[in-house]
């Protein structure tokens, strides 16, 4: 007999139920009452609810589970006349089961995942958690099929292993942002010199696609299908994202530390107090991308441009965005990304990091009337953070509870045309170090030599 409860939900939200109860050790096959999303709006007629109130009772009393108990898994053969046939087969497989994420996929053969395996800094079957909402048990060699099945290398694994730990987090709030109708998608932000030897984009077109920086991709990519075949967020099933992203891949990238002004620090040592040169990540949950023209169009002193450019940003930001209050106290509303010229452009008028913030916060604040009218404000009196709760109170509005919480980092193309925000969706930001095997350096000799081969 399982544990007297019954859920009432809405029809379309039957796998995302299944996903999280299973997540808390609860059969995934828990009592539910389903109801259509018509029953879940303002002002809907809950009589219906009413009327069904037996098969809460049932649920409550008479309901027993008829979940299988689940089998170990076991290594899949596939045969063909030819390897292109095979593989054809291998990836028909695995899209059919569900496994993929639509573009081809390496199988994870035994001898792929032991190369990958070469990353690991820990032991393969050290457990580092379980996979939110579903809850499936996740080993350093799950994070080394899952970057088999990208396309990824060895001497990626172990940013991969950090962006997992991250994503583990309570804080970080995934079991929640895996499922939401939002379309959140994970950012993972590497600093130290280990990111520079994986070749990990800081620059030019960091978001991708980039084949002379093909590390975020693959780390991105084999996160994210770990967020589907172990985490459950399948489409439509797992996960309510109304619309999705147009990331595959999601987004990892490097920063430019080498192009960041003299004196500025890494985002990682201002939001989790790495020292500089420690080899670390920051995974934060965003769910859009917008380029901000930034440069002026006449002739424009250096002054002048810099400081319309920074108003342009903040009017970027100066929008009644209620996914702003899901970050509110702790988290972020989002993260500016400004290039080494603007950076260094800033600097040499003395703007800070710090003073930049302050310049974003004070000039996004939004009017009360403005979230009052967008609806704003019954947001707020429902949310999850005592001090998103009480912003009610401010007119105008700021979108975060200091300048501190709007994330700022340097990176892209050596330009001055565009920054880059990253319009967040993200209760919290959390940060950790990376690990890295013994014989990570001859791994990177490995791959430097691939790569020269290659170009031969």
């Amino acid at each position: 007999m399982g544990i007297p409860t019954v859920v009432l939900t809405r029809q379309e939200f039957i796998g995302v139920v299944k996903n999280a109860v299973s997540g808390i050790g609860l059969a995934p096959d828990i009592a539910m009452v389903t109801f259509p999303t018509e029953n879940f709006l303002p002002s809907a007629d809950l009589s219906a609810v009413e009327a069904r109130k037996s098969e809460f009772y049932a649920g409550l009393t008479t309901w027993v589970s008829n979940k299988v108990r689940a089998v170990a898994g076991r290594m899949l053969s596939v045969e063909a006349p030819t390897y292109e046939e095979a593989l054809n087969k291998a990836n028909d497989l695995m899209i059919s089961r569900q496994w993929g994420d639509g573009l081809p996929l390496w199988p994870a053969t035994t001898e792929r995942v032991n190369w990958i395996m070469r990353g690991a800094p820990l032991p393969r079957a050290h457990v580092l958690g379980k996979f939110p909402p579903r809850g499936a048990i996740v080993t350093v060699e799950s994070c080394a099929i899952a970057l088999a099945m990208a396309g990824g290398r060895p001497e990626y694994l172990p940013v991969l292993i950090a962006a997992v730990e991250a994503f583990f987090e309570p804080s970080a709030m995934s079991e929640l942002l895996q499922a939401t109708s939002g379309s959140p998608f994970p950012v993972v932000i590497v600093s130290g010199p280990m990111a520079k030897k994986i070749r990990l984009n800081s620059g030019f077109g960091l978001l991708g696609p980039d084949p002379e920086h093909p590390a975020g991709a693959s780390i991105g990519r084999a996160l994210r299908l770990m967020q589907q075949n172990l985490g459950g967020a399948l489409p439509a099933t797992g996960t309510m994202a109304v619309f999705g992203q147009m990331r595959y891949t999601n987004a990892v990238f490097a920063e430019d530390e080498e192009g960041m002004p003299e004196g500025w620090p890494t985002f990682t040592q201002e939001r989790h107090g790495f020292a500089r040169g420690v080899n670390c990540i920051s995974l934060a949950f965003a769910n859009g991308a917008e380029n901000i023209f930034r440069r002026g169009a006449k002739k424009e002193t250096k002054e002048e441009d810099v400081l319309q450019g920074l108003h342009r940003v903040a009017q970027y930001l100066r929008v009644p965005n209620i996914h702003y209050i899901y970050g509110y106290a702790e988290g972020t509303p989002g993260i500016v990304v400004l290039s080494k010229v603007v950076a260094a452009d800033l600097a040499s008028l003395g703007w800070t990091k710090n003073s930049i913030r302050e310049f974003l916060f004070e000039h996004s604040k939004i009017p009360l009337a403005d979230m009052r009218a967008a609806g704003g404000l019954a947001w707020m009196e429902i949310a999850s953070t005592e001090v998103a709760r009480e912003s009610m109170q401010l007119d105008p509005w700021p979108i975060a509870a200091q300048p501190s919480n709007i994330g700022l980092v340097v990176a892209g193309g050596g330009h001055s045309s565009h920054a880059l925000w990253l319009q967040g969706y993200c209760p919290g930001i959390i940060g950790r170090e990376i690990k890295l095997p013994p014989a990570f350096d001859q791994l990177v000799v490995e791959a430097d030599a691939a790569r020269a081969a290659g170009s031969s």
